[in-house]
């Protein structure tokens, strides 16, 4: 069983590696013509203003989607994110609003979001499940998306979530992960990691998660008391949620989430053969040794 996990696994790397060049220009093509407009004031943004969140103090109506980010430090990453997110939601004109919770920030994170005209959320634990729900909390859309501030999402893809969750067929997911690069120790890595969490826990969904609001809420977001893992943790009580609902979680496949290969830069390709360790501290919930290591002061740039 084990070898059938990692052989499927490598032959999906190995397609993903032929067309990754491809589908990568593609996605560029879309955000750089979102970049080449500036920023809000040019470009076709269909993000809803925060100062539009309320009408003679009362709040509008739910908008369809509410998409957090959460934030430490992300002046390098973030633009491009939020500009993916512009592209996506040309189909949605003021129905998406933006959540970035800003996290310790000391540099123009903060500015940056601004300027497109995302709702601000301030919450400095270093925990990301709290981070991310302190962004839930003040969510007005009826379909919650999550997406990290170093990833960014092919215009399609909120077309295709509106489509798997309105089938009826499931409770929500995520998105299969792309990385900028590939290398032999990053694909390594990855069969190790993949082969790993699917032995332990079965299929999960990760990389951009999205579900409706309200179960979100019924499975109560993200487990505060984990500060790593918090991700696997999340799609397994999901799963469960969907169980119950007669619902399937969903991991979507294409379009692709495309996230930066920052931590392999930084640390090396081989850093997680090098460290198994890493791996079975990520397995086990409890155990939060790397989680200040390789989250919350891992350095950006």
């Amino acid at each position: 069983m084990v070898i059938f996990i990692m052989g499927f696994i490598l032959t999906g790397i190995g397609c993903h590696f032929i067309i990754q060049k491809r589908e990568v220009n593609a996605l560029q093509h879309s955000v750089e013509y979102i970049l080449a407009q500036g920023t809000l004031e040019n470009a076709p943004s269909m993000i809803l203003p925060a100062e539009k969140s309320l009408i003679n103090g009362q709040a509008q109506a739910k908008l369809k989607f509410s998409i957090i980010i959460p934030a430490y430090n992300e002046e390098g990453y973030i633009k491009k994110c939020l500009n993916s997110v512009i592209a996506a939601s040309l189909p949605y004109k003021d129905q998406v609003e933006v959540i970035v919770v800003l996290n310790r920030c000391t540099d123009r994170t903060e500015e940056i979001a601004l300027s497109y005209n995302c709702v601000i959320v301030k919450e400095d634990s270093r925990n990301l499940s709290k981070i991310r729900n302190a962004g839930a909390k003040v969510a007005r859309g009826n379909i919650l998306i999550t997406i990290d501030a170093d990833s960014w999402m092919d215009e399609t893809m909120l077309v295709e979530i509106e489509k798997q969750l309105m089938s009826g067929k499931y409770i929500g997911g995520g998105v299969v992960l792309k990385t900028e690069r590939l290398s032999l120790g990053i694909m390594i890595s990855a069969i190790i990691v993949f082969s790993a969490i699917f032995i332990k826990h079965g299929l999960i969904c990760g990389g951009l998660f999205w579900c409706f609001k309200r179960d979100f809420e019924a499975i109560s977001g993200f487990d505060e008391n984990l500060r790593i893992a918090e991700d696997i943790d999340f799609s397994i009580r999901l799963r469960h949620w969907g169980e119950k609902c007669g619902k399937k979680v969903m991991n979507i496949s294409k379009p692709r989430l495309m996230t930066s290969c920052r931590k392999f830069d930084r640390l090396g390709d081989w850093y997680i053969i090098k460290k198994p360790s890493v791996i079975l501290d990520y397995l086990n919930f409890k155990k939060q040794k790397y989680a200040d290591e390789l989250y919350y002061d891992f350095k950006r740039e």
